[in-house]
């Protein structure tokens, strides 16, 4: 029987690094907002700001679906294990 190795999971730093970019992002965003004087050197903040938003907010998303699958592969192997014990197990069997 071979055995496929879990996928690569993602470090605790690059996680937190993807929740940070995507608080400073926003925060930015809203900071650049606020003080929106309507020139044109302040929409290029937010342009870009924007675009910073939304490639950490890939990021992250990237990172829960990452987790939640690591999750669910784990179980998905205990869920064979334990259907293969019972399809092994003869309960009349005598030792």
């Amino acid at each position: 029987m071979t055995t496929n190795p879990l996928p690569p999971r993602n470090t605790t730093a690059f996680f937190a690094q993807a929740g940070i970019s995507f608080a400073v992002a926003s925060l930015a965003v809203g900071i650049g907002i606020t003080y929106l004087p309507v020139d044109r050197w302040i929409r290029g903040f937010l342009a870009v700001g924007c675009l910073f938003l939304v490639s950490s907010a890939f990021t992250l998303a990237k990172c829960v679906r990452d987790q939640q699958e690591s999750t669910q592969v784990l179980s998905r192997v205990d869920l064979s294990r334990l259907d293969r014990m019972l399809a092994e197990h003869d309960p009349y069997a005598s030792s």
